[in-house]
């Protein structure tokens, strides 16, 4: 009998579907040797598993693994590009440093990243009252943005006063007429916004001192100021009166035009003619501000009275430069508050807002040149003899023209209603700028663009200084100064030519006007950029900005 015939016969019958199945062991196949207690319990996942071997281990590691750290690794000096074992450093802001350039630099992190906060001595023990302290920063940053200040700026002063009464997760918003501000408690809360929108502008840097003195002391955390105070203290911001009367708000802008006639050439005679008709066309202006009319029309009126002025003088033959009446009366009317503000916030990422302000500058432009156009076709109408040619001649009087540069700095800071403690300050740099254009153009033959860029970055770069010195904003100290610079001759000139009939003429020089104008903005920018070398930033790594590449 064989083997397989001698077996049992229940060892001949089939295999339950429990005894197949995968989990069974085969037969024919040893069993597995059992394991010892001790390494019963269940192994960590990340443990050598079986078959291989500890060296195996050691030699990945010298090699180097996407999963293993490098051998310089520490947890006490660790390179960048792990996040170290002790967490992301604290970022320090400094309380040397200005306001300004901390929530800046704060408001340039992401939320993830800012410091956090420290107590506050400002918040009550039940908290601070969030509907309160909205309020009162949209309050702020409706005077601050009216005044005509930068959208950063606005922002950094809108941040500043909820960080001090205990609202760090805020998020301000600033565009050319809305303001907004959202506050969230916590991450599973609902957040609460609040808005404002700003109905009327005006040109007081008296005012925007104070509220920039305000926001200094709401975030100082060695002066008590709570919210009564604060709100005390707004109104009074408010309701303060001007530092200048009417009347020397007319004066000085006659100052203004008959300085700018002299900076191009004009003489005693023209001094007082533009003058005259710089004060004309102030009280033209006032009269239709009184009746409601938009500033478009005032612009549009205000520009009259010195190109008539003008025009007469040439009717009655009068050996005076016509056109230096004219540009005198251009000088007080051109917009460059609005047009250094607009640049400013488009260099900064404020798109909308920069947008919305060089709009205003190009409407009141217009308002200007519709003006003068009018005023000079009358006078190609009645056979006036203005030369465009005169554009090409070159008055050097160095001293006359330094002179009247500070006289229209002085002039310009009365029309922005600055504080007296500037307007020396103001002045100065006024003197200084013209100083470095004529260095540049006259004398060193340099493009006038060029020149006007130089120029107005040191305007900046004094303003800023000047600014931090005090803790106070820079547009005081920088709008007055870039006064001499603006594009008034080339302006006239262009409006001239196309009176002329030569648009081709006319065209380039708007142009040269134009670009003069963007000069002067981009150099004051600039200039306040480069100060900020000279000043320690806060923070381990400064002010963060946009950082794009071929435009991606």
């Amino acid at each position: 009998m064989s083997e397989r015939e001698s077996e049992a016969p229940e060892d001949r019958k089939p295999q339950s579907d429990e005894a197949r199945s995968a989990f069974t062991q085969p037969s024919g196949v040893a069993p597995p040797a059992p394991v010892a207690e001790e390494d019963s319990s269940t192994t960590s996942e990340f443990s050598v598993p079986q078959g291989l071997s500890v060296h195996a281990v050691e030699i990945a590691e010298v090699e180097g693994s996407a999963f293993t750290p490098p051998r310089t690794y520490s947890s006490r000096q660790s390179p960048p590009a792990f996040t170290p074992a002790q967490g992301i450093p604290v970022v320090r802001l400094t309380k040397e440093a200005p306001w300004q350039d901390r929530m800046r630099t704060m408001l340039r992190m992401p939320v993830a990243e800012r410091p956090a906060p420290e107590k506050v001595h400002k918040e009550d023990e039940t908290g601070p009252a969030v509907p309160r302290v909205l309020d009162l920063t949209l309050r702020i940053g409706e005077l601050l943005l009216a005044g005509g200040e930068g959208a950063e700026d606005v922002e950094a002063a809108m941040f500043a006063v909820c960080r001090s009464y205990g609202l760090d997760r805020c998020e301000p918003t600033v565009t050319f007429t809305l303001l907004s501000i959202t506050f969230q408690p916590s991450l599973v809360d609902d957040p609460v916004t609040a808005s404002r929108t700003v109905r009327r502008r005006g040109t007081d840097y008296n005012r925007l001192a104070a509220v920039f003195r305000l926001v200094d002391d709401i975030s100082d955390e060695d002066v008590e100021v709570s919210l009564e105070e604060a709100y005390r203290r707004l109104a009074e911001i408010r309701r303060n009166r001007h530092p200048y009367p009417g009347w020397a708000l007319t004066a000085a802008s006659g100052l203004l035009a008959g300085a700018a006639s002299i900076l191009v050439g004009g003489d005693l005679i023209v001094f007082f003619a533009a003058a005259i008709g710089a004060m004309l066309g102030d009280r033209l202006a006032w009269l239709c501000a009184g009746r409601g009319f938009p500033e478009f029309y005032q612009f549009t009126v205000a520009a009259m009275p010195p190109a008539g002025i003008g025009i007469l003088l040439t009717l009655a033959e009068v050996d005076v430069r016509a056109s230096a009446v004219i540009t005198g009366g251009l000088f007080a009317l051109l917009p460059g508050r609005a047009l250094v503000a607009g640049v400013q916030d488009g260099l900064t990422g404020f798109y909308i807002t920069a947008s919305a302000r060089l709009l205003e500058v190009m409407y009141f432009f217009v308002g200007i040149v519709i003006g003068v156009l009018i005023m000079l076709y009358v006078g190609v109408q009645l056979h006036a003899e203005l030369n465009p040619e005169a554009a090409l001649k070159v008055i050097d009087r160095p001293y006359w023209q330094i002179a009247a540069s500070m006289a229209l700095s002085l002039a310009f800071a009365v029309l922005l209603q600055q504080e007296r403690s500037t307007v020396l300050m103001v002045t100065l740099n006024g003197g200084v700028a013209w100083v470095v254009y004529g260095a540049m153009h006259v004398a060193g033959g340099i493009s006038p663009v060029a020149s006007t860029a130089a120029a107005a970055g040191l305007v900046g770069l004094f303003g800023q200084l000047f600014s931090r010195y005090r803790f106070a904003s820079a547009l005081p100290y920088v709008t007055a100064a870039i006064g001499p610079l603006l594009p008034g001759s080339a302006t006239y000139f262009g409006l001239l030519a196309i009176a002329h009939n030569d648009v081709n003429a006319g065209l380039v020089y708007l142009s040269q006007a134009a670009a003069l104008a963007m000069a002067i903005a981009i150099g004051v920018n600039l200039g306040g950029e480069i100060s900020r070398l000279f000043i320690r930033s806060p923070g381990a790594e400064g002010r963060r900005a946009a950082k794009r590449t071929r435009g991606f």
